[in-house]
């Protein structure tokens, strides 16, 4: 059996993820995929508390070294419990988030060394073979740090990430439009500033380029 395809959506606060995962999954399943949704950091019950752990404000001040760890904890059981036996199974994985998160928020937003998340990369992203497991496809919904800010907080409560400051989601919005210039057969970009009918445009688009859908 073939694997299936790991999509990834990634964007900052207020980028509208949830509701386009939807839209996605929506569209892969149209042409016969069987489709598994899940989120980072989460995915598993034990990545679920970690995430509890993670966005809580008892934790705030947790020092950007445990939060990097507690991150790829997470990942290493979600990818062990869920992604990778589904993608095995030829099913097609689309996460809210994953490593490239991990580079945009404790990397451009915390300042910590890419190469030491790079080495937690490596060390997580393995399948049997030994390559690495990288995403097929990732869609960077890109937006004003300040816009999404204010879309987040008609959401409701602000979480301990949602309540960094504007130039935290600045670093981070830099990081992560970096990442897909460097890696532009793997991102596309949408812009999340846009009508929603108008990125959904954009993202069916993008499915329909760079995943093959309609030959695959």
């Amino acid at each position: 059996m073939n694997r299936g395809k790991f999509i990834t959506v990634e964007g900052s606060e207020g980028v509208g993820k949830t509701t386009n995962i939807n839209y996605i999954r929506t569209i892969l399943e149209q042409q016969g995929k069987e489709v598994v949704e899940s989120r980072e950091p989460g995915g598993t019950p034990l990545g679920e508390e970690l995430r509890e752990l993670l966005l809580d404000h008892r934790h705030t001040g947790m020092s950007e070294d445990a939060e990097l760890l507690l991150m790829f904890a997470a990942r290493a059981e979600h990818l062990a419990q869920l992604i990778i036996p589904a993608l095995e199974a030829g099913k097609w994985v689309i996460c809210d988030r994953f490593t490239d998160a991990s580079h945009a928020y404790q990397g451009g937003g915390r300042g910590i060394k890419s190469s030491r998340i790079s080495t937690l990369e490596s060390w997580v992203q393995r399948w049997e073979d030994g390559s690495e497991l990288q995403p097929d496809f990732t869609l960077l919904l890109d937006i004003d740090p300040k816009i999404g800010l204010e879309r987040a907080g008609k959401r409701g409560a602000l979480d301990r990430f949602e309540k960094e400051q504007s130039d935290f989601f600045e670093r981070v919005r830099q990081e992560y439009l970096r990442r897909a210039t460097e890696s532009p057969e793997r991102f596309h970009i949408v812009d999340a500033g846009e009508t929603l009918t108008e990125v959904q445009q954009s993202i069916a688009a993008a499915l329909l380029l760079m995943t093959n859908i309609g030959s695959s």
